[in-house]
């Protein structure tokens, strides 16, 4: 063969750009004259395009519209296209002025700004590492129960923000559902900073003293817990320890909109056992469509 065709072959197999080594691609349909190196960094950005879309469809649901607003309201706050003021909960402007969505937008919204932003993030790891897991584990193809779990800790939250003029909802929120998480997994070793490790069951104590010491509240973070442990108590611990009746039942709307599903792959959380003797007259257990230690 000529010097020629062996370069033909050689530019056909592989393109070089300074230090990079380039795999052959097919010449790009929309942009026909562009390098070989051109083509694949498009394809290159296609790909990682598709790696995010793929990690984004995975998250669960629910987990998936919280995630989403959670950065959605923020951001429309930070570049001014939505008043910030006009996302936080306020009784007057809520009762007297007929502002109906501060409530929602409460939950969503957290103001970005410099002081505040470290602390938003690490919110939103909270919100979809533990969130997650709990939908994908002890509510497990039952999004219409775990839908009613945040919707009855919202709804606490919302009373008890009128009443202490609590403006943002987002830090007790995702402290509540940590704080049920951690108690289906109580004997669970999580890592902390610093490769800290200890029992799941004193992670929102320790959540609580961290930012104590970085931020000077938490108090917040304590009405998270208490919202939590009051859905873990009525749900799980009454019932099933103390022999009461269920106060807490999905309503039936939610399973119109959201049917309980079979399969799917169980991730972390079971439900308490029972500590009642086992000669008690009452059989505890749940299943599709009951509510948890129901009767």
């Amino acid at each position: 063969e000529t010097g020629n065709s062996k370069k033909s072959i050689t530019l056909r197999c592989f393109a070089t750009s300074g230090l990079t080594l380039v795999p052959f691609l097919p010449p790009c349909p929309t942009f026909p004259t562009c390098s070989p190196y051109e083509r694949h960094v498009r394809h290159t950005k296609m790909a990682e395009g598709s790696d995010i879309g793929d990690w984004f469809r995975s998250i669960p649901l629910i987990t998936r519209y919280w995630f989403s607003l959670s950065i959605a309201l923020p951001l429309l706050g930070r570049i001014g296209l939505v008043n910030a003021m006009s996302m936080i909960l306020h009784w007057d402007f809520t009762v007297y002025h007929f502002q109906i969505w501060r409530p929602v937008t409460a939950l969503f919204f957290y103001p970005l700004m410099p002081q505040t932003g470290f602390h938003y993030l690490i919110n939103l790891y909270f919100l979809y590492n533990y969130s997650t897991r709990l939908e994908t584990g002890l509510f497990d193809g039952r999004p219409a129960d775990y839908l009613f779990m945040l919707i009855f800790q919202w709804l606490c939250l919302v009373i008890i923000g009128f009443m202490a003029e609590l403006f943002l909802l987002m830090d007790p929120m995702i402290l509540a559902v940590l704080y049920v998480w951690c108690q289906l997994n109580r004997d669970m070793i999580v890592s902390f900073w610093f490769g800290t490790q200890f029992k799941a069951m004193y992670l929102p104590w320790v959540l609580v003293g961290f930012n104590m010491i970085l931020r000077g509240g938490g108090w917040t973070d304590l009405l998270g817990i208490f919202v939590g442990h009051l859905y873990f108590f009525l749900m799980f611990k009454y019932p099933q320890d103390f022999g009461g009746r269920s106060f807490l039942s999905t309503p039936e709307i939610l399973y119109r909109y959201l049917p309980n599903r079979r399969g799917g792959v169980s991730g972390f959380g079971v439900p308490p056992a029972s500590r009642r003797r086992p000669d008690d007259n009452q059989h505890q257990g749940w299943g599709q469509g009951n509510v948890l230690g129901g009767n």
